[in-house]
């Protein structure tokens, strides 16, 4: 009777969020090999080396922003250690441009119809890529599907196990059977065998998105450790800070000159990103990342002294143990926190959910709708 119930609740919930499901994973298979893509993409972007002229420093990249674009006040600066990569400025998430290091002109070129190819699939795998006014609907409607796809995979465990013990049993269930060449045979294995192999890799990718949509999942992996969840929100909104930045106050460093000592701390750092100083900041934040951009455990975070220049502190993916574990969830989600491998498994396993999602629905409609329609042919035989 367990089994049953089991069974039957997993059918439901697999019907109901299936074609939900099936777009987030799809979504998530085109998603693999963003950051590489891209990367690969703005490789056109790369300037030239002017001779004789080193490229611009923070302060003067501030300036020729600005200038061409006013209204875009820059909260961060993204700098590469190859000095012919562009800049990148960001002013929340999504609204950044990227300048060329030596003239500090703005960029565009081929590549931003792939950007925003890439927006516009994340704001499908998110929420249906509606507009502001629908997100919070559409977004529940993702949150719940990956609930109840989390109920799938924990259901779908026990349900492969065999109702009785026996190799061949386990067999049949853990490997494709040749014999099963196609129907319901064939989506039945295979049902059975993408879900065993996938399920444990797929069970990180899911739990861990459960935290982007619930406030109570956050809040659970901050209590897990004893710590007071963070509020959730976006934090109050700063004065300009590029306008701050580019005019020391009082006895502050320049920007330049802090960023140069920052660079010194790391050694092997990709990109040095720093959050702009507000006029009162006593201290400069940066952070040194070694690895991919998605690997939080490769960043140090630099605190210096605006005025002295003197390194407040060094730490090496810092935060508490909740927020780590929070961080690292994120990117667990998309297999990039594990580099390359991660994010290939990430990208194989959601090409395992898609077939997983259509071979469940196709076995549900085998058993809902075919013997319905087949009732109603025979009804009408009969009647005529």
């Amino acid at each position: 009777m367990f089994r049953k119930t089991i069974f039957w609740a997993h059918l439901s919930v697999g019907v109901a969020t299936g074609l939900v499901v099936l777009m987030m994973s799809a979504t998530g298979v085109l998603l693999t090999y963003e950051r590489q893509i891209l990367a690969w993409a703005d490789r056109s972007l790369v300037s030239e080396p002017v001779e004789g002229r080193p490229p611009l420093g923070v302060a003067e990249l501030l300036a020729a922003a600005r200038q061409q674009e006013p209204d875009f006040a820059a909260s961060s600066v993204t700098l590469s250690a190859n000095p012919c990569a562009p800049v990148t400025m960001s002013a929340g998430r999504g609204n950044s441009r990227m300048l060329d290091p030596y003239t500090g002109e703005m960029l565009t070129g081929e590549a931003s119809g792939l950007h925003a190819l890439f927006d516009a699939v994340t704001g499908w795998h998110r929420w249906f890529n509606v507009g502001d006014e629908n997100r919070n609907v559409a977004r529940a409607i993702t949150g719940a599907s990956n609930l109840g796809f989390l109920f799938l995979l924990l259901s779908g465990i026990y349900l492969w196990l065999p109702p009785v013990y026996n190799r061949a049993a386990f067999r049949t269930r853990l490997l494709f059977n040749p014999k099963a060449g196609g129907g319901k045979a064939r989506d039945y294995n295979w049902h059975h065998v993408f879900g065993i192999w996938s399920v444990v890799p797929l069970a990180v990718i899911v739990a861990s998105a459960t935290v982007f949509y619930y406030g109570w999942a956050n809040e659970l992996v901050y209590r897990t450790f004893g710590e007071e969840p963070p509020e959730r929100g976006s934090p109050p909104p700063r004065e300009a800070a590029a306008v701050d930045a580019m005019v020391p106050a009082g006895r502050r460093l320049p920007l330049d000159e802090l960023t140069k000592r920052a660079a010194t701390q790391v050694a092997g750092w990709r990109t040095m990103t720093l959050t702009l100083p507000g006029r009162a900041d006593e201290v400069a934040r940066y952070s040194l990342d070694r690895g991919t951009g998605g690997q939080p455990q490769h960043r140090h975070d630099v605190a210096l002294d605006t005025a002295t220049g003197e390194v407040i502190a060094i730490e090496r993916f810092a935060g508490s143990p909740a927020r780590r574990t929070r961080l690292m969830l994120r990117f667990l989600h998309t297999g990039e926190a594990l580099g390359l491998a991660g994010q290939t498994i990430a990208g194989l396993v959601s090409l395992t959910s898609v077939l997983m999602v259509w071979t469940g629905l196709a076995l549900a409609w085998r058993r809902l709708i075919r013997p319905l329609l087949t009732r109603r042919r025979v009804l009408a035989a009969t009647t005529d």
